[in-house]
Protein backbone atom coordinates (compact mmCIF):
# COMPACT_ATOMS: atom_id res chain seq x y z
CA UNK A 1 0.00 0.00 0.00
CA UNK A 2 1.29 3.24 -1.25
CA UNK A 3 1.44 6.15 1.90
CA UNK A 4 -1.09 7.97 -0.10
CA UNK A 5 -3.20 5.62 0.44
CA UNK A 6 -2.24 4.21 3.43
CA UNK A 7 -3.11 7.77 5.13
CA UNK A 8 -6.50 7.65 3.19
CA UNK A 9 -7.41 4.39 5.03
CA UNK A 10 -5.42 5.75 8.08
CA UNK A 11 -8.49 9.02 8.15
CA UNK A 12 -11.57 6.85 7.12
CA UNK A 13 -10.54 4.09 9.76
CA UNK A 14 -10.45 7.26 13.17
CA UNK A 15 -13.62 9.13 11.37
CA UNK A 16 -15.92 6.10 12.44
CA UNK A 17 -15.16 6.91 16.28
CA UNK A 18 -15.03 9.44 18.70
CA UNK A 19 -12.05 9.94 20.85
CA UNK A 20 -11.88 11.30 24.59
CA UNK A 21 -9.32 12.55 26.73
CA UNK A 22 -7.76 10.67 29.36
CA UNK A 23 -8.71 12.44 32.69
CA UNK A 24 -6.16 15.17 32.66
CA UNK A 25 -3.06 13.75 30.63
CA UNK A 26 -2.61 14.09 26.77
CA UNK A 27 -3.58 10.59 25.72
CA UNK A 28 -6.67 10.08 23.99
CA UNK A 29 -8.74 6.61 23.95
CA UNK A 30 -11.39 5.22 21.72
CA UNK A 31 -15.19 5.57 23.28
CA UNK A 32 -14.65 1.99 22.99
CA UNK A 33 -12.12 -0.30 23.57
CA UNK A 34 -11.53 -4.35 22.80
CA UNK A 35 -10.85 -6.39 25.96
CA UNK A 36 -9.34 -9.96 25.52
CA UNK A 37 -10.64 -11.33 28.80
CA UNK A 38 -12.31 -14.07 26.35
CA UNK A 39 -11.70 -15.71 22.85
CA UNK A 40 -8.24 -15.15 22.62
CA UNK A 41 -7.00 -18.15 24.29
CA UNK A 42 -5.55 -21.39 23.03
CA UNK A 43 -8.63 -23.06 23.26
CA UNK A 44 -10.83 -20.12 21.02
CA UNK A 45 -10.22 -20.11 17.47
CA UNK A 46 -7.18 -18.00 16.23
CA UNK A 47 -8.56 -16.91 12.68
CA UNK A 48 -11.79 -15.82 14.19
CA UNK A 49 -9.37 -13.69 17.25
CA UNK A 50 -7.36 -12.16 14.34
CA UNK A 51 -10.59 -11.01 12.76
CA UNK A 52 -12.18 -9.68 15.41
CA UNK A 53 -8.80 -7.08 15.97
CA UNK A 54 -8.88 -6.60 12.42
CA UNK A 55 -12.32 -5.89 12.40
CA UNK A 56 -12.06 -3.80 15.55
CA UNK A 57 -9.05 -1.60 13.68
CA UNK A 58 -10.63 -1.23 10.90
CA UNK A 59 -13.40 0.85 12.65
CA UNK A 60 -11.08 2.80 15.29
CA UNK A 61 -10.88 0.62 17.87
CA UNK A 62 -7.14 2.00 18.93
CA UNK A 63 -7.20 0.09 21.95
CA UNK A 64 -6.67 -3.47 22.89
CA UNK A 65 -6.66 -4.32 26.32
CA UNK A 66 -5.25 -7.64 28.09
CA UNK A 67 -4.19 -9.20 31.61
CA UNK A 68 -1.22 -11.83 32.21
CA UNK A 69 -4.21 -14.58 32.61
CA UNK A 70 -6.41 -14.03 29.95
CA UNK A 71 -6.68 -17.41 28.41
CA UNK A 72 -7.34 -20.32 29.07
CA UNK A 73 -4.55 -21.00 30.15
CA UNK A 74 -3.32 -18.24 31.54
CA UNK A 75 -0.79 -16.08 29.50
CA UNK A 76 -2.36 -17.24 26.23
CA UNK A 77 -4.34 -14.14 24.97
CA UNK A 78 -0.83 -12.44 25.44
CA UNK A 79 1.13 -14.62 23.39
CA UNK A 80 -2.01 -15.12 20.70
CA UNK A 81 -1.85 -11.53 20.38
CA UNK A 82 1.76 -11.51 19.92
CA UNK A 83 1.14 -13.54 16.77
CA UNK A 84 -1.35 -11.33 15.56
CA UNK A 85 0.42 -7.90 16.23
CA UNK A 86 3.58 -9.50 14.37
CA UNK A 87 1.61 -10.73 11.30
CA UNK A 88 -1.11 -7.99 11.08
CA UNK A 89 -0.41 -4.41 13.17
CA UNK A 90 3.69 -4.40 12.62
CA UNK A 91 3.87 -1.55 11.04
CA UNK A 92 0.68 0.24 12.83
CA UNK A 93 2.54 -0.17 16.93
CA UNK A 94 2.32 3.45 16.99
CA UNK A 95 -1.30 3.36 16.60
CA UNK A 96 -2.19 1.36 19.20
CA UNK A 97 -2.83 1.83 22.69
CA UNK A 98 -1.66 -1.69 23.89
CA UNK A 99 -2.44 -2.90 28.00
CA UNK A 100 -1.78 -5.35 30.01
CA UNK A 101 -2.36 -5.97 33.82
CA UNK A 102 -1.12 -8.54 36.83
CA UNK A 103 -2.91 -9.01 40.11
CA UNK A 104 -4.38 -12.41 39.93
CA UNK A 105 -3.43 -15.79 40.13
CA UNK A 106 -0.93 -16.37 37.60
CA UNK A 107 1.77 -19.21 38.68
CA UNK A 108 1.76 -21.13 41.84
CA UNK A 109 3.76 -20.44 44.43
CA UNK A 110 4.42 -17.13 46.87
CA UNK A 111 5.45 -15.03 44.33
CA UNK A 112 2.60 -14.91 41.16
CA UNK A 113 -0.27 -13.63 42.60
CA UNK A 114 -1.09 -9.61 44.42
CA UNK A 115 0.87 -6.57 44.52
CA UNK A 116 4.72 -7.49 45.25
CA UNK A 117 7.40 -6.26 43.76
CA UNK A 118 8.91 -9.43 42.83
CA UNK A 119 5.63 -10.66 40.79
CA UNK A 120 4.67 -7.23 39.28
CA UNK A 121 8.25 -7.10 37.47
CA UNK A 122 8.37 -10.92 36.83
CA UNK A 123 4.65 -10.66 35.31
CA UNK A 124 5.09 -7.31 33.03
CA UNK A 125 8.63 -9.11 31.97
CA UNK A 126 6.83 -11.90 30.83
CA UNK A 127 3.71 -10.16 29.76
CA UNK A 128 6.18 -8.26 27.36
CA UNK A 129 7.98 -11.85 25.89
CA UNK A 130 4.42 -13.53 25.27
CA UNK A 131 3.42 -10.38 22.99
CA UNK A 132 7.25 -9.28 21.51
CA UNK A 133 7.00 -5.82 22.74
CA UNK A 134 9.68 -3.56 24.30
CA UNK A 135 6.78 -1.73 26.30
CA UNK A 136 3.19 -1.46 27.10
CA UNK A 137 1.24 2.09 26.90
CA UNK A 138 -0.38 0.89 29.78
CA UNK A 139 -0.09 -1.35 32.62
CA UNK A 140 -2.45 -2.09 35.84
CA UNK A 141 -2.19 -3.39 38.96
CA UNK A 142 -5.18 -5.48 38.60
CA UNK A 143 -6.53 -5.37 42.37
CA UNK A 144 -5.90 -4.43 45.74
CA UNK A 145 -3.50 -6.20 47.39
CA UNK A 146 -4.20 -5.27 51.53
CA UNK A 147 -1.25 -7.39 52.97
CA UNK A 148 1.22 -5.75 50.63
CA UNK A 149 2.35 -2.31 50.97
CA UNK A 150 0.42 0.24 48.96
CA UNK A 151 4.17 2.16 48.49
CA UNK A 152 5.60 -1.20 47.23
CA UNK A 153 2.82 -1.80 44.67
CA UNK A 154 2.89 1.98 43.60
CA UNK A 155 6.72 2.30 43.41
CA UNK A 156 6.89 -0.59 41.04
CA UNK A 157 4.38 1.27 38.85
CA UNK A 158 6.41 3.89 38.98
CA UNK A 159 9.71 1.86 38.63
CA UNK A 160 8.49 0.49 35.06
CA UNK A 161 7.70 3.59 33.78
CA UNK A 162 11.60 4.62 34.34
CA UNK A 163 12.98 1.65 33.06
CA UNK A 164 10.81 2.50 29.96
CA UNK A 165 8.82 -0.76 29.76
CA UNK A 166 5.69 1.25 30.30
CA UNK A 167 4.26 4.75 29.32
CA UNK A 168 1.56 4.86 31.65
CA UNK A 169 0.23 3.32 34.80
CA UNK A 170 -3.41 2.41 36.11
CA UNK A 171 -5.19 0.42 38.60
CA UNK A 172 -8.18 -1.97 38.45
CA UNK A 173 -11.39 -3.18 41.01
CA UNK A 174 -9.56 -0.43 43.63
CA UNK A 175 -12.80 0.85 45.97
CA UNK A 176 -12.55 4.80 45.98
CA UNK A 177 -10.68 4.51 50.01
CA UNK A 178 -7.92 2.72 48.31
CA UNK A 179 -8.25 4.51 44.74
CA UNK A 180 -7.20 7.70 46.99
CA UNK A 181 -3.85 6.50 48.85
CA UNK A 182 -2.61 4.89 45.56
CA UNK A 183 -3.80 8.31 43.54
CA UNK A 184 -1.52 10.18 46.00
CA UNK A 185 1.22 7.57 45.98
CA UNK A 186 1.76 8.16 42.10
CA UNK A 187 1.55 11.68 42.29
CA UNK A 188 4.50 12.22 45.10
CA UNK A 189 6.52 9.93 43.07
CA UNK A 190 6.04 11.80 40.29
CA UNK A 191 4.22 9.20 37.50
CA UNK A 192 0.63 9.99 38.06
CA UNK A 193 -2.24 7.54 37.88
CA UNK A 194 -3.81 7.64 34.15
CA UNK A 195 -6.91 5.51 34.57
CA UNK A 196 -8.88 3.26 36.95
CA UNK A 197 -10.94 0.34 35.29
CA UNK A 198 -13.23 -0.61 37.12
CA UNK A 199 -16.46 -2.60 36.57
CA UNK A 200 -19.61 -1.11 35.85
CA UNK A 201 -23.33 -1.13 34.29
CA UNK A 202 -26.53 -0.48 35.13
CA UNK A 203 -26.81 -3.77 36.78
CA UNK A 204 -23.76 -2.92 38.60
CA UNK A 205 -22.80 0.66 39.87
CA UNK A 206 -20.64 0.73 42.51
CA UNK A 207 -18.76 3.24 40.87
CA UNK A 208 -21.31 5.72 41.41
CA UNK A 209 -20.76 5.73 45.41
CA UNK A 210 -17.47 7.87 45.61
CA UNK A 211 -15.19 6.59 42.83
CA UNK A 212 -16.62 8.42 39.72
CA UNK A 213 -16.09 11.77 41.94
CA UNK A 214 -12.78 11.07 42.67
CA UNK A 215 -11.46 10.56 39.38
CA UNK A 216 -13.21 13.51 38.46
CA UNK A 217 -10.85 15.58 40.73
CA UNK A 218 -7.81 13.59 40.89
CA UNK A 219 -7.69 14.04 36.99
CA UNK A 220 -7.52 10.56 36.38
CA UNK A 221 -9.35 8.46 33.36
CA UNK A 222 -11.80 5.99 34.09
CA UNK A 223 -12.46 2.54 31.40
CA UNK A 224 -15.33 1.21 32.09
CA UNK A 225 -15.53 -3.26 31.83
CA UNK A 226 -18.76 -5.51 32.22
CA UNK A 227 -21.07 -2.80 30.50
CA UNK A 228 -23.34 -5.64 29.20
CA UNK A 229 -23.50 -7.63 32.68
CA UNK A 230 -21.72 -10.36 31.48
CA UNK A 231 -25.02 -10.42 28.75
CA UNK A 232 -27.44 -9.82 31.04
CA UNK A 233 -27.90 -6.51 29.10
CA UNK A 234 -28.57 -7.93 25.81
CA UNK A 235 -31.57 -9.80 23.95
CA UNK A 236 -30.40 -12.82 24.81
CA UNK A 237 -32.23 -13.57 27.81
CA UNK A 238 -35.36 -11.51 26.90
CA UNK A 239 -37.52 -14.51 26.25
CA UNK A 240 -36.34 -16.53 29.11
CA UNK A 241 -32.61 -18.54 29.77
CA UNK A 242 -31.67 -20.35 26.45
CA UNK A 243 -29.95 -23.85 25.99
CA UNK A 244 -25.98 -22.86 25.15
CA UNK A 245 -26.39 -19.48 28.02
CA UNK A 246 -23.58 -19.47 30.37
CA UNK A 247 -26.10 -18.48 33.22
CA UNK A 248 -27.40 -22.15 32.99
CA UNK A 249 -23.77 -23.37 33.60
CA UNK A 250 -23.98 -21.14 37.24
CA UNK A 251 -20.15 -19.77 36.11
CA UNK A 252 -18.48 -17.52 38.86
CA UNK A 253 -19.63 -14.52 36.72
CA UNK A 254 -23.61 -15.19 36.09
CA UNK A 255 -25.98 -17.70 37.08
CA UNK A 256 -29.34 -18.88 36.23
CA UNK A 257 -30.66 -16.92 39.35
CA UNK A 258 -28.95 -13.58 38.84
CA UNK A 259 -30.97 -13.81 35.20
CA UNK A 260 -34.35 -14.97 36.17
CA UNK A 261 -34.13 -12.18 39.15
CA UNK A 262 -33.57 -9.19 36.60
CA UNK A 263 -35.43 -10.37 33.93
CA UNK A 264 -38.46 -7.85 33.94
CA UNK A 265 -35.76 -5.28 34.64
CA UNK A 266 -34.50 -6.12 31.34
CA UNK A 267 -37.74 -6.56 29.18
CA UNK A 268 -38.33 -3.38 30.53
CA UNK A 269 -34.96 -1.59 29.95
CA UNK A 270 -35.14 -3.75 26.81
CA UNK A 271 -38.85 -1.39 25.77
CA UNK A 272 -37.14 1.64 26.03
CA UNK A 273 -34.21 0.77 24.19
CA UNK A 274 -36.37 -0.05 21.37
CA UNK A 275 -37.97 3.27 21.45
CA UNK A 276 -34.63 5.06 21.18
CA UNK A 277 -33.64 2.88 18.29
CA UNK A 278 -31.19 0.87 19.53
CA UNK A 279 -30.63 -2.58 20.67
CA UNK A 280 -30.41 -3.25 24.48
CA UNK A 281 -26.68 -3.92 24.39
CA UNK A 282 -26.33 -0.59 22.35
CA UNK A 283 -28.15 2.07 24.92
CA UNK A 284 -26.48 -0.04 27.81
CA UNK A 285 -23.17 1.09 26.59
CA UNK A 286 -24.67 4.63 25.51
CA UNK A 287 -25.68 4.92 29.33
CA UNK A 288 -22.55 4.55 30.72
CA UNK A 289 -20.50 6.47 28.05
CA UNK A 290 -23.24 9.55 28.89
CA UNK A 291 -21.08 10.76 32.08
CA UNK A 292 -18.02 12.70 30.55
CA UNK A 293 -16.11 11.15 33.32
CA UNK A 294 -15.77 8.10 31.68
CA UNK A 295 -13.21 7.78 29.10
CA UNK A 296 -13.52 4.50 27.13
CA UNK A 297 -16.08 1.02 27.75
CA UNK A 298 -14.51 -2.49 27.14
CA UNK A 299 -16.13 -4.42 24.65
CA UNK A 300 -15.68 -8.33 24.32
CA UNK A 301 -16.48 -9.64 21.54
CA UNK A 302 -16.64 -13.39 19.91
CA UNK A 303 -18.21 -12.13 16.53
CA UNK A 304 -17.45 -9.58 14.32
CA UNK A 305 -21.09 -8.61 13.92
CA UNK A 306 -20.98 -7.81 17.93
CA UNK A 307 -18.37 -5.33 17.60
CA UNK A 308 -19.95 -3.71 14.38
CA UNK A 309 -23.34 -3.96 16.61
CA UNK A 310 -21.49 -2.24 19.69
CA UNK A 311 -19.89 0.58 17.30
CA UNK A 312 -23.60 2.05 16.79
CA UNK A 313 -24.10 2.63 20.81
CA UNK A 314 -21.49 6.04 20.51
CA UNK A 315 -24.09 7.55 17.66
CA UNK A 316 -26.35 8.05 20.57
CA UNK A 317 -24.99 8.66 24.08
CA UNK A 318 -27.17 11.53 24.61
CA UNK A 319 -30.23 10.71 27.14
CA UNK A 320 -33.27 13.11 27.86
CA UNK A 321 -34.72 13.65 31.24
CA UNK A 322 -37.56 11.84 30.98
CA UNK A 323 -35.37 8.50 29.58
CA UNK A 324 -33.42 8.65 32.65
CA UNK A 325 -36.20 8.64 35.05
CA UNK A 326 -38.09 5.94 33.46
CA UNK A 327 -34.33 3.62 33.57
CA UNK A 328 -33.37 5.00 36.92
CA UNK A 329 -37.34 3.69 38.20
CA UNK A 330 -36.83 0.40 36.89
CA UNK A 331 -33.55 -0.13 38.28
CA UNK A 332 -34.50 1.04 41.61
Amino acid sequence: MSKKKKYEANASRYEKMNYRRTGNSGLLLPELSLGLWHNFGNNDDFKNARNLLKCAFDNGITHFDLANNYGPPPGSAEKNFGKILKKDFKSYRDELIISTKAGYGMWEGPYGDLGSKKFLVASLDQSLKRMGLDYVDIFYHHRPDYDTPLEETMGTLDLMVRQGKVLYVGISNYEPKRAAEAFKILKDLGTPCLIHQPRYSMMDRWVEDGLLDLIEKEGVGSIAFSPLAQGMLTNKYINGLPKDSRALKDSPFLNSNQVLENLPKIKELHTIALERGQSLAQMAISWILKDDRITSVLIGASKTEQILDSLKAIENTTFSEEELLKIETILT
